[in-house]
């Protein structure tokens, strides 16, 4: 007889976490503290990389958006597989795959070699996130529910606070060659800890779909919907490969073509489905949730432009004011470590106040990047300090704080448990998408209008210029986001008040 999902979880009212929740908490959130700190840390070593490989500008962009790319494909079927064989499985093979692809990171002896072994980490990262949501959503509710999620959102904000300078530490010790080498290594042992840590600790309480449903794995291997995992795993790539390789913006067209073939596929297997017992990787209903809608593109538009927004001030300090690897790695700190301080606080209270803490985050995210874009010409110029970067930062800390833990919980609000799994990973993967993209535009907007890869100045005023224009265009995303925060709370005061048509 299977446990209930909430068999020995604290009331609704008193969100305290049991002894096996805390267990499952740390051992979920292990390896996805390395995953982000591993990330936060290549932006800070992307200089020492291109000297000790000799990469150029496309390789550096493979580094960061290759990673994304692999771990944004598999996303949605490795959240639905563990959704019907179990997620512990999927889970302590994503953190095998993950350290080992960190391992191959740091041995690389060439560009080619570490844009491949990224790519491994990456289906490493996809197969073990979406079940972190997915045991989340099953051994939490309420209150409780939205502490975790606060807690996730803590650890987002330590990983980020933790890497660059953990990373100008490396750099430091370790010198150009080897420090960046430093920097990929550190995640194997706390990897391996956390495989160990998971198989002993790691036991959900629910019931697989597999196991309710008493399929046989042939069987289950159907209602995978396996034509609905190719079809989204060949739209994925064919949309974010344009925005990493130049010259393959042809792949635009049939990304857009296999996206509607899926849509319609899914389509019709939902509709099959009480006939055929099979089931839709994705279910469109899903996008039938205003909240969850909202959600997905609110975190989409602020997370696809975040990590960019963070490499470009990495560069902007190291060769535009010459400054260090652990200087640039300081920058964030301070913003990163409001993130881990006041994400468990506002998880704790997005039922309450979860709309508005993304339409004020919003507000703030805006506001910190036209300061910092303001503030620019005058550090390159000397008349203000590097550390004024870093205190614009402390805001942009609360608003990620803001958006991305209510984001995190509104979205999965009303979603039922057995498909939490693909779920997250349809918000994941539209979150990595949206990273590669914007990883692409910031950094192509970046190196268009500087002084271009590896080009010696004596000033630092074309790198200021340079930021300005790529921190614009962040600033451009994060407004959309302000604007949309803005409409769905006016679309929840209208359901609040009666108005026809509106669904919270």
């Amino acid at each position: 007889m299977s446990r209930s999902p909430v068999s020995d979880a604290p009331a609704d009212d008193a969100p305290r976490f049991t002894p096996r929740q805390r267990r499952v908490l740390a051992v979920l959130l292990m390896p996805l503290f390395i995953s982000l700190m591993s990330v936060s840390i290549v932006n800070v070593a992307l200089p020492a990389i291109e000297t000790g490989l000799g990469t150029g500008t496309a390789d550096l962009q493979w580094v960061l958006a290759g990673y994304t790319l692999t771990f944004g494909v598999v996303l949605v079927a490795s959240g639905r597989a563990g959704d019907l064989f179990g997620r512990k499985p999927l889970f302590l093979v994503g953190i095998a795959v993950y350290a080992l692809g960190s391992l191959l990171s740091g041995l690389a002896v060439s560009p080619g070699m570490l844009n491949a072994a990224r790519l491994l980490t990456g289906i490493g990262a996809g197969l073990f996130n979406p079940q972190i949501i997915g045991v989340i959503q099953s051994t939490f509710t309420g209150s409780a529910r939205g502490k975790a999620y606060g807690m996730f959102g803590t650890v987002i904000g330590l990983g980020v606070a933790v890497g660059p300078p953990l990373g100008g530490l490396l750099l430091e010790a370790f010198g150009d060659q080897w420090g960046w080498r430093a920097a990929f290594l550190v995640s194997v042992p706390v990897g391996l800890l956390a495989t160990v840590l998971a198989a002993l600790w790691l036991h959900p309480p629910t019931q697989t779909v597999l196991e309710r449903s008493a399929l046989s794995p042939l069987g289950a291997l159907r209602a995978l919907d396996s034509v609905g995992v190719v079809l989204l795993a060949a739209a994925t790539v064919c949309l974010m490969v344009p925005f990493i390789a130049p010259g393959t913006v042809w792949l635009l067209a049939p990304a857009a073509a296999l996206l509607v073939t899926w849509w319609l596929w899914e389509r019709r297997v939902r509709a099959a489905a009480p006939r055929t017992g099979v089931h839709p990787m994705v279910d469109p209903s899903l996008f039938q949730r205003p909240s969850f809608t909202f959600s997905t593109l609110h975190a989409t538009l602020y997370m696809g432009t975040m990590p960019a927004a963070f490499a470009v001030i990495a560069v902007f300090v190291q060769r535009g004011l010459g400054h260090s690897a652990f200087v640039a790695g300081l920058m964030t700190l301070a913003g990163a470590l409001v993130v881990t301080a006041a994400s468990t606080w506002i998880g704790a209270r997005v039922h309450r106040c979860g709309p508005w803490f993304v339409f004020v985050g919003a507000a703030m995210g805006v506001g910190a990047m036209l300061a910092i874009m303001a503030c620019a010409g005058p550090v390159a110029a000397g008349t203000l300090p590097v550390w004024t970067i870093a205190a614009l930062l402390v805001p942009q800390g609360a608003s990620q704080a803001l958006i991305m833990t209510s984001a995190q919980v509104l979205m999965m609000d009303d979603v039922d448990p057995a498909r939490a799994g693909s779920a997250g990973g349809v918000a994941q993967t539209t979150q990595r998408v949206g990273t590669s993209i914007g990883m692409a535009v910031v950094l192509g907007a970046f190196y268009a209008t500087g002084p271009g890869d590896g080009t010696a100045t004596a000033s630092a005023e074309p790198f200021a210029h340079a930021l300005v224009v790529a921190l614009g265009v962040v600033a451009v995303s994060w407004t959309i986001v302000f604007v949309s925060s803005g409409l769905d709370l006016l679309r929840r005061h209208r359901a609040r008040t009666g108005r026809p048509g509106t669904d919270v």
